[in-house]
């Protein structure tokens, strides 16, 4: 089968997105950050952000800049004012990593189907 100029050619690696950082550093990197927001804890739930599904995203930028997105268990939460601290600092002390950026979302709003059976064998759920 040929294709005639007027087909157009679907690239099935578009939308993917390259970095200039060597893959093993970016590995490590990535395992730990997550390692680093495994550390920080929702004071009212025995169980760590990351296994909450409290983080969204994570993008590591070509200059190591970690911009993360994350929401909360819920808007009124009496950590909502501290815990991007909390995140910026653990994510902050990676090795490699220059700056951290969190945003808080609420859309999708959090609800407990996020998290993982660890985190569901913490609170009793499992």
């Amino acid at each position: 089968m040929s294709l005639d100029e007027s087909e157009q050619k679907i690239d099935a690696r578009e939308g993917i997105v390259h970095s200039s950082i060597p893959e093993d550093e970016l590995a490590r990197l990535s395992d730990d950050i997550i390692s680093a927001l495994k550390t920080v804890y929702d004071p009212e739930i025995p169980a760590d952000i990351f296994e909450l599904g409290l983080v969204y995203k994570i993008d590591i930028e070509d200059d190591r800049m970690v911009k993360i997105v994350m929401t909360l268990t819920a808007p009124g939460c009496p950590v909502a004012g501290e815990m991007p601290g909390w995140v910026e600092n653990a994510v902050g002390a990676v090795e490699g990593v220059s700056g951290v950026d969190v945003s808080m979302t609420f859309d999708p709003p959090w609800t407990p189907d996020r998290m993982s059976e660890e985190a569901q064998v913490a609170v009793g759920w499992y």
